[in-house]
């Protein structure tokens, strides 16, 4: 019997602009950008030269400190810049596609009859080693080691997340065949899926189970930490479901394909939906023409509580499923503001009369709405916190820059995601994630 579990802390946000079941078709970006910032824990090193022309597999750089580690170029073009920042960090590769589509050599393969070593070493010439993580440290994995168990969540359960049933129905081959393949790295292969998941259900050779609740329930680390929690000198790898379809479509048919389904969605988006997009890809063509016009507007590539802000043309992160457009906020006024009724503003601890309304879809702006101050003490974050850890303490304890009160409560098993609501409920307006960012990297730099 498929185990249930039932979380009963988090917070769903309805927002405005679901992405209704609709795959629409739009031209490819001739513009592509890389950025490395989306690999945490890697130092990258170039491989080609600015003018070079690159293949769909062509490696672009490796990581420093582990160079089996390649990062490919998931089109064929030219590359135009290697754009750096302060002291020569490099920020973005620049590629100018073509049309050609063409592709590094890359053959079928039978998972069954691969061993470890060889399967790892598909993964890691064709570029896709880097979308499997590690926790702790919430960083690219290290080939070298042997992880305790993989964790796939099955279901996304943050705002305006894109239905996985409708994403990837008609792909289960693909995904058996990824899957497969997780389980040839590791014994302990774990699908964390809902109770509405259908395409899903019928994986095979993985441990299954069923998660109930509000969100974070979508989240990897509150499945890990709900079912087997990762104690110190533990690593888990985790794989995002998009990536283990990459995996699938790579093992299965020789082809490497960085094309994903994604939702665009947001208030002002004129008509949310699902568009096939390549990793990397400028997003000026699916928003051209489908926004709200003479507006200010924050486009994020991934969900509002955890993408990252980019412009109009900016570029689809690694490991982002959709696209999201909301208010800036930087142009409203308001005469009253906290002391007006809020029919229409959305509150998680029911300050506006908005809840009386029952169920409703809201717009919310990018505003923060508070001035940063210190941390209280009271206990809202853990409304919002499924997991077996006292959140505030925990980033008391990261902001000491304590390691042992650290260790001792719970860093291991959290990665940045996992506090996004306890971020978006902050009185403090404290930024939680890249606190929590900054805590695992100082602790990998010092204990590891």
């Amino acid at each position: 019997m498929t185990k249930v579990v039932k979380i009963k802390r988090g917070l769903n946000i309805p927002l405005k602009g679901v992405a209704a079941e609709v795959l629409n078709t739009v031209a490819q970006s001739s513009n592509f950008s890389i950025v490395p910032d989306d690999f945490s824990g890697v130092k990258p090193k170039p491989v080609v030269k600015e003018g070079e022309k690159v293949k769909v597999g062509t490696v672009l750089f490796i990581d420093k400190n582990r160079p089996e580690i390649k990062f490919v170029s998931p089109v064929s073009g030219v590359l135009t810049a290697i754009n750096r920042g302060d002291r020569r960090k490099i920020m973005s590769f620049a590629i100018q596609a073509d049309a050609a589509n063409d592709s590094e050599s890359f053959s079928k393969q039978d998972v069954a009859k691969m061993s470890v070593d060889e399967v790892k070493q598909v993964l890691l010439d064709s570029g896709l080693w880097p979308f499997v993580k590690q926790r702790p440290y919430d960083i690219v994995a290290n080939p070298a080691d042997s992880p305790r168990s993989i964790y796939v969540s099955g279901f996304d359960s943050a705002p305006l997340a894109p239905d996985y049933d409708f994403v990837f129905k008609g792909q289960e081959a693909e995904l058996q065949v990824g899957f497969d393949v997780l389980k040839k790295l590791c014994a302990d292969v774990n699908l964390g899926i809902s109770v509405k998941s259908e395409v899903l259900s019928a994986i095979q050779n993985v441990n299954t189970i069923v998660f109930d609740g509000p969100h974070p329930a979508g989240n990897v680390g509150v499945q890990i930490n709900n079912t087997n929690p990762i104690n110190k000198g533990e690593k888990v790898w985790v794989v995002a479901l998009q990536d283990v379809l990459v995996i699938g479509k790579l093992f299965l048919n020789g082809v490497l394909d960085f094309t994903r389904t994604i939702a665009l969605v947001g208030s002002e988006v004129k008509n949310p939906s699902y568009y096939k997009v390549v990793y990397g890809s400028s997003i000026e063509n699916i928003v051209k023409g489908n926004v709200t016009e003479n507006a200010s507007l924050r486009y994020i590539s991934g969900n509002p509580l955890t993408g990252i802000k980019i412009d109009a043309n900016g570029a689809l992160s690694a490991y982002a499923s959709q696209i999201t457009v909301i208010p800036e906020g930087d142009d409203n006024y308001e005469m009253l503001g906290w002391v007006a009724p809020g029919f229409n503003k959305f509150s998680a601890s029911r300050l506006f009369f908005s809840w009386l309304c029952g169920k409703k879809q809201y717009v919310i702006d990018a505003r923060v709405r508070g001035g940063k101050r210190a941390i209280i003490n009271s206990n809202e974050y853990d409304k919002v916190f499924p997991m077996d850890i006292y959140p505030e303490y925990l980033i008391k304890a990261i902001i000491a820059k304590d390691i042992e009160k650290m260790e001792n409560l719970g860093i291991y098993e959290v990665a940045p995601e996992d506090f996004a609501l306890c971020e978006f409920v902050c009185t403090s307006k404290m930024d939680l994630q890249q606190i929590v960012r900054e805590g695992l990297d100082y602790l990998r730099s010092e204990v590891e």
